[in-house]
């Protein structure tokens, strides 16, 4: 064991409180979605943890088929969790998910019971953990009844297996519906995880209001638009980008539509001295009932820019309207299905 944490981690973030729980997280959160599955977790992915964790990121979330391939993304962390983040496991937010697809057959995949505490049991073991602090409910079941997925998530934390849960990409009737479901067994829905950036806004629409009003954490995944709302495009696409790769991010979606806002966001950025990146991020937190925006990275120095965008989370009218002129819908919202229920 080498890794030590740097003993003013908590001195540069100021937490943000989950709804009404006693739970704060930090206002970005490290995901491992993409670049820390394979045989085994790269340098650059073992340091962007630790850095993360040096500079106040205790919130480190995960789903059961992050990799690829599905489930190496947990067994990596776990490694590292076992090696060197061991002493701090109680200064660490881990949450992971079932939902989507992870092993073959009827059990596998969606909303039961069945499948949600195995797959729990399968994530905890793969982290080497007791319980995570986060257990989401990935995706709506439009064929499970609610009150199944409502018991199985209940059951994680009467178990000992989950201190809290969530849902993620649910509609504002199904948070509803699913809030009030888990009141009655005995506990709350801590968070919800939408996507949403400049380029993807549906839950304005409803969504934010009601887990205003029903006092429920929000924190936003793929606040970027999976690297869009970045100048990497701008001129062609990179090697190793995601687009290149055909990954999550389809080469089609690098429009002219796209690119035209693209440059002219950037130069909003550029007046409040920030990167496109940053703006987004800060602009996606400028909400109150925002919790934390989940990022991804590639590298240290792609997470010290994220990072870097809270040093101005403050915005203009002005600005904001400018803003709007060119944060319109690209459709580019891969987990809408789930959200139409």
């Amino acid at each position: 064991m080498s890794y030590q944490a740097d003993i003013k981690r908590y001195e540069q973030l100021k937490y943000r409180r989950c709804g009404v729980s006693g739970l704060q997280l930090p206002p970005i959160t490290l995901g491992l979605w993409h670049n820390f599955g394979g045989r085994n977790m790269s340098t650059e992915s073992k340091k962007m943890i630790f850095h993360a964790f040096d500079r106040g990121v205790t919130h480190f979330d995960l789903a059961n088929n992050y990799g690829p391939p599905y489930g190496s993304a947990e067994f990596n962390f776990g490694n590292l969790m076992n090696s060197e983040l061991r002493p701090y496991r109680d200064e660490l937010i881990i949450s992971t998910k079932a939902g989507y697809d992870m092993w073959p057959g009827p059990y596998g995949e969606w909303g039961s019971k069945k499948y949600i505490t195995a797959s729990l049991d399968q994530s905890l073991k793969r982290m080497q953990l007791e319980y995570v602090d986060i257990f989401y409910s990935h995706r709506f079941d439009p064929l499970t009844p609610l009150d199944e997925t409502a018991d199985a998530l209940a059951q994680a934390v009467h178990h000992g297996k989950a201190l809290y849960v969530g849902i993620s990409s649910y509609s504002s009737k199904q948070t509803i519906n699913m809030n009030k479901l888990l009141k009655e067994r005995g506990i709350k829905c801590l968070i919800h995880q939408p996507s949403y950036s400049m380029f993807n806004r549906w839950i304005e629409k409803d969504l934010l209001k009601t887990l205003k009003v029903l006092e429920v954490g929000c924190i936003a995944f793929s606040p970027l638009a999976q690297g869009m709302l970045s100048e990497k495009y701008l001129k062609h696409i990179p090697k190793n980008s995601r687009a290149s790769e055909n990954s999550s991010l389809d080469k089609k979606m690098i429009t002219k539509s796209y690119l035209q806002k693209i440059s002219h966001l950037s130069k909003i950025a550029k007046k409040r001295n920030q990167t496109i990146s940053q703006m987004a991020l800060a602009w996606v937190l400028r909400h109150p009932a925002m919790t934390s925006a989940l990022i991804g990275s590639r590298t240290v120095k792609q997470l010290n820019e994220c990072l870097d965008s809270l040093k101005n989370l403050n915005f203009t009218k002005k600005e904001l309207m400018e803003i709007d002129k060119y944060a319109t819908e690209e459709e580019i919202n891969l987990w809408s299905d789930s959200s139409k229920n």
